[in-house]
């Protein structure tokens, strides 16, 4: 039995993109989200270990070579983390072509799902361009603070499509009061806020992915009591988000998506904290990194749960005379 679920494994991923129904086009989609938080943190750990310049060229990793080679001014554990984070971008490149053949292949055919999809590679070459502009500008820290806010902008489209394929494609119903959901979007602004402020803090602090690259010229302190002021910020809007949901009896799904967020931004407050005091160590500041892409993708899944979109429209079945999936591998296999 397991020799013949092996064996059909080939299949079954093949029919989840080219067959896809609404829960494959979702699985390929929550691997698009994955894909970008981990691209996040292994771009975070090119700048903790000064890796930033470890393939001083681009799109080669050196000289006439796409791989790392013996290079005198680089160490190969530089070269090889740099080169790591640039595999993760093609591994996401490859999910988001994969989600929108799927999207295009789902039937009924949903236009609004093709679009999201189609998003994802477009984007994922867009910050393959800005990091190429990054290595070529030798990591000055507007470029590399673009290059981290690609992927935040990237989630917006993976996490959409992530929720919106589990759903129908009936008008919103909202599911809380007006004033509920306008806290909710102003809670999504500060989110915003408080990433860009990150990406500055990074910028004047320690971890410039290289020893001679440029840094903002801001005071270290002045900016990251801005970061800690929009953080507070949100923190009390979350508050005050929760207090409403619970006032207006809203659906348990919202509230929970409410304190998965607060969790996350006390868990990120505590990280930051003990991180400015300890004087920035390397390993708080991946945490805080794959913290920041969390309460991120927390603060849209709390805003789409304020509403209803009906539920997921059936798939289509196969056209006349097309045998399905399942007939396949139950079709008797030659001795």
């Amino acid at each position: 039995m397991a020799e013949r679920s092996s064996s059909n494994l080939p299949s079954r991923m093949w029919n989840a993109v080219w067959r896809p129904t609404s829960g494959s086009l979702r699985l390929i989609a929550l691997l698009g989200v994955i894909g970008n938080v981990l691209i996040v943190v292994s771009g975070g750990a090119v700048r903790v270990t000064k890796s930033g310049l470890g393939c001083p060229d681009w799109p080669r990793c050196s000289g006439d070579s796409l791989v790392p080679t013996h290079n005198p001014e680089h160490h190969v554990l530089n070269m090889s983390i740099e080169f790591g984070n640039r595999l993760v971008t093609f591994v996401v490149l490859a999910a988001g072509l994969l989600v929108f053949i799927a999207a295009l292949r789902l039937r009924p055919r949903r236009r609004e799902l093709v679009w999201w999809a189609l998003a994802q590679p477009m984007s994922v070459v867009a910050q393959a361009v800005i990091g190429g502009i990054v290595v070529l500008t030798k990591l000055h820290p507007t470029a590399v603070s673009l290059h981290f806010l690609v992927s935040p902008a990237l989630l917006v489209f993976c996490v959409a499509l992530w929720i919106r394929a589990g759903e129908g494609d009936a008008p919103p119903r909202p599911l809380a009061g007006p004033w509920t959901r306008r806290l909710t979007a102003a809670l999504l602004v500060s989110c915003a806020a408080v990433l860009v402020a990150g990406t500055v803090v990074t910028g004047t602090g320690p971890h410039a992915g290289d020893a001679d690259s440029r840094r903002y010229g801001f005071d270290i302190t002045d900016v990251a009591r801005v970061h800690s002021t929009l953080a507070w910020v949100t923190t009390a809007l979350t508050v005050l988000v929760i207090i409403a949901l619970y006032r207006t009896g809203a659906p348990a799904a919202a509230r929970r998506r409410a304190h998965e967020l607060a969790a996350l931004i006390v868990f990120q407050g505590v990280v930051g904290y003990v991180q400015y005091f300890l004087g920035v160590p390397e390993g708080l500041v991946l945490l805080h990194m794959l913290g920041s892409v969390l309460m991120w993708i927390a603060a849209f899944r709390l805003f789409f749960a304020l509403r209803d979109r009906g539920e997921v429209p059936a798939v289509a079945p196969p056209a006349a005379g097309a045998p399905s999936a399942q007939s396949k591998s139950e079709s008797p296999q030659p001795a």
